[in-house]
């Protein structure tokens, strides 16, 4: 195939689920609807936690994070997608995929690190209650949500980099919902079986060590758990613990599902099944699970509310 002029001058077509399904205005609806839900249900978490001084915690710190690369992660791919399928215009700039790409595998690198240190923040209230001030000082917190933020932009870089430095064909159109590597490479019009490889290796990289921390920590959390004399300290412990392991399940399903699994289980179908999943079903829900099995921050909510109503 000829190769077109992959300069910031070009562009790609995303033809994302919204362009496939055979109940597009529905399935719009449906997506708008999570979008909205997912900037109000983030916003308010992240304004009750930094309003209420009795949140001002390690615990809700971490967790005001993950709202805020929830609420970022949501708004880089939604508000686009929406406006393109109202509009029939489905086009985006060479450089605005790259930013996109860019923006997507940093937000979801992060929050892949920062699940992992509060599965760690978990396991030091859980099983070292009384030293938990002093191993998750203030510091130590925003040491770690530094490095979740700085690991995960570097890494991005590489990827983003290295994944458009590639010649692609003239037939620009990406099935998918958003600017990413697997889609992208289809496209490319040079051998790209080395750096599938190595987008392999990396994401396995990325991705095991921080999950074996969060199986590893969830263990030990079990097992003393089970051996707490008190039922209401088992049945907090475990109310806690089962919210930040569904919201870990959700993430490290799509996410192994995109990166890890090999080629020949992927179609553009499933893909932007699972792509509508992480970037907006996942999102949405996150708080919401967070929160609403959670005594303080709903009482923190009412307190915040109240001020107001």
């Amino acid at each position: 195939m000829e190769l077109w002029n992959s300069t910031l001058g070009s562009g790609f077509i995303l033809m994302g689920i919204l362009n496939d399904s055979e109940s597009p205005e529905l399935l719009c609806a449906t997506i708008t609807v999570l979008y909205i839900l997912a900037l109000t249900s983030n916003g308010l978490l992240l304004l009750v936690i930094t309003m209420d001084a009795r949140l001002l915690v390690p615990m809700y710190l971490l967790l005001r994070q993950l709202s805020l690369m929830d609420l970022l992660f949501t708004s880089v791919v939604t508000p686009k997608a929406l406006v393109d399928f109202l509009r029939q215009e489905n086009t985006i700039s060479f450089g605005g995929c790259a930013l996109q790409m860019f923006l997507a595998l940093t937000l979801g690198g992060a929050e892949d690190l920062l699940l992992a240190f509060m599965a760690y923040d978990r396991y030091v209230a859980i099983c070292h209650p009384l030293n938990y001030m002093v191993l998750m000082s203030p510091k130590f917190c925003w040491l770690m949500v530094a490095i979740s933020w700085i690991l995960a932009s570097l890494s991005a870089l590489v990827y983003t980099v290295y994944t458009m430095h590639y010649p692609f064909c003239k037939a620009q159109i990406i099935r998918h919902l958003l600017c990413e590597i697997p889609p992208l490479l289809k496209l490319a019009c040079a051998d790209t079986a080395r750096y599938e490889l190595m987008v392999y290796v990396m994401g396995v990289t990325f991705l095991m060590p921080p999950l074996a921390a969060i199986l590893a920590s969830y263990s030990l959390i079990l097992f003393t758990v089970l051996h707490m004399p008190s039922k209401e300290g088992r049945k907090k412990a475990f109310v806690t613990c089962s919210s930040h392991l569904t919201v870990v399940g959700m993430f490290y399903g799509a996410a192994t599902f995109m990166y890890i699994l090999p080629n020949s289980f992927h179609n553009p179908k499933q893909d932007n099944i699972i792509s509508i999943f992480y970037t907006i079903v996942t999102p949405a829900l996150n708080p919401l699970i967070y929160s609403l099995r959670n005594k303080e921050v709903m009482g923190a909510l009412r307190r915040v509310l109240g001020k107001y109503m």
